[in-house]
């Protein structure tokens, strides 16, 4: 099951399980954020379109953690004035882990846990990424004893042809 909601005057399709940056939010991190402006659900049953929204749908999320987002450098210049001037932004954002979809007579629930990870990791998983935890335990297993290498032989033809031009 899924949702298009609306927050930050942004619109996110969400499923259970699914980490997603907004616009920063309230509260501490491990709070429970509830959207109430649900715009379409998508299900086994089908699609139900909200006119704008869906009444009594809601999504729930818990709020990993909020930080500043990329660097953003504002540049201006008037040329041939001798006027430059340089200046940044870093805009606060939630990182949210959506827990679950209710509306239009179903209910999804998300049954895993909320783990805080690294902001590598959230952004690669974010953007549909392999997560780095699967690499980490394939490093973590012990190491097959190695052979020693064989000692390596001429190929043949080269040899053979060695011996005829010296003949």
């Amino acid at each position: 099951m899924y949702a298009v909601i609306k927050t930050g005057g942004k619109q996110y399709r969400v499923q259970p399980g699914d980490v997603i940056v907004v616009e920063k939010l309230d509260g501490e991190a491990g709070a429970a954020v509830n959207f109430g402006e649900v715009l379409m659900l998508g299900g086994d049953k089908g699609i139900t379109l909200g006119a704008p929204l869906i009444e009594g749908a809601s999504v729930a999320a818990t709020l990993v953690e909020t930080r500043k987002g990329e660097k953003i450098k504002i540049f201006k210049k008037i040329r041939r004035q001798g006027y430059r001037r340089t200046n940044g932004h870093r805009q606060m954002e939630s990182v949210l882990r959506i827990t679950g979809i209710e509306g239009a007579g179903e209910k999804a629930k998300w049954e895993g846990k909320t783990e805080v990870l690294t902001k590598l990791e959230m952004n690669a998983r974010a953007r549909g990424l392999a997560p780095r935890v699967e690499a980490a335990a394939e490093e973590a297993k012990p190491a097959k004893a190695a052979k020693a290498p064989a000692a390596k032989k001429a190929p043949a033809k080269k040899a053979a042809a060695a011996s005829t031009e010296e003949a």
